[in-house]
């Protein structure tokens, strides 16, 4: 437990770079207070007490707005940036090495009991108000983007973006050393790219009604990838 707890704190620093001190991180860092108080209720909840599990999840979030079920399995390493309006489902199962921004819900969309909602896999990063719904796969070292909306697996190493969540990209495979991918400063614009390329199809089409040119061939390849565009990261 004491490991797990220095691991969070190692986390928020590394990820971080307005972390100043230990003293600050421990101090004011409501997403490391939501984290440990989820810890808490969880070891209260593996053992059986389940009604102080719930309490204990109940407090934490009234005190950082950050709503973490005890049922939910957690590793270590695990970083919530400006902890907000998080909420992470009793089914849910997160790898070691995490890290989501606010307004990140992992959720289900069923009212069976059972797993129903996500799993995901080693130094995931999850954008600000993303959304991954269901019994949906996150593979490892994979990202979403800010308000994305994933109602399908991820694979491995993948970029996804959208509403619904599309795979747009596979990024290089990353190694089990590698940093977490924050930059979501690079993340495609999937809606520009499709306008830009439907933009450019309306005005071959115009050119070909005045016999000046063919029309190109421009539509998506499998994966979702537009060709002619490199998304590579």
């Amino acid at each position: 437990m004491l490991a797990t707890v220095r691991r969070d704190i190692a986390a928020v620093r590394e990820r971080d770079p307005a972390a100043r001190s230990t003293a600050e991180i421990v101090l004011t860092y409501p997403g490391l207070h939501a984290i440990w108080g989820y810890r808490l209720g969880h070891r209260c909840w593996s053992r059986g007490h389940r009604l102080a599990g719930r309490a204990i999840g109940e407090l934490t979030r009234i005190l950082t707005g950050v709503d973490i079920h005890p049922g939910a399995v957690i590793g270590s390493g695990f970083f919530i940036d400006h902890a907000t309006g998080v909420v992470i489902g009793e089914t849910t199962s997160i790898g070691d090495d995490v890290t989501i921004y606010q307004g990140v819900t992992l959720g289900g969309t069923s009212l069976e009991r059972g797993k129903r909602h996500p799993t995901v896999g080693d130094r995931v990063t999850i954008g600000a108000g993303a959304k991954v719904l269901g019994p949906v796969t996150i593979g490892d070292h994979s990202r979403i983007g800010a308000n994305a909306v994933v109602v399908r697996d991820v694979p491995p190493n993948a970029v996804v973006v959208g509403v619904p969540g599309q795979v747009i990209a596979r990024s290089r495979p990353r190694s089990s050393s590698s940093p977490p991918d924050l930059d979501d400063g690079v993340v495609p614009d999937l809606v520009g790219t499709t306008l830009a390329a439907l933009r450019q199809r309306v005005d071959a089409l115009e050119q070909e009604v005045n016999g000046t040119v063919t029309v190109p061939d421009i539509r998506p390849s499998e994966g979702g990838v537009w060709q002619g565009e490199d998304f590579s990261i």
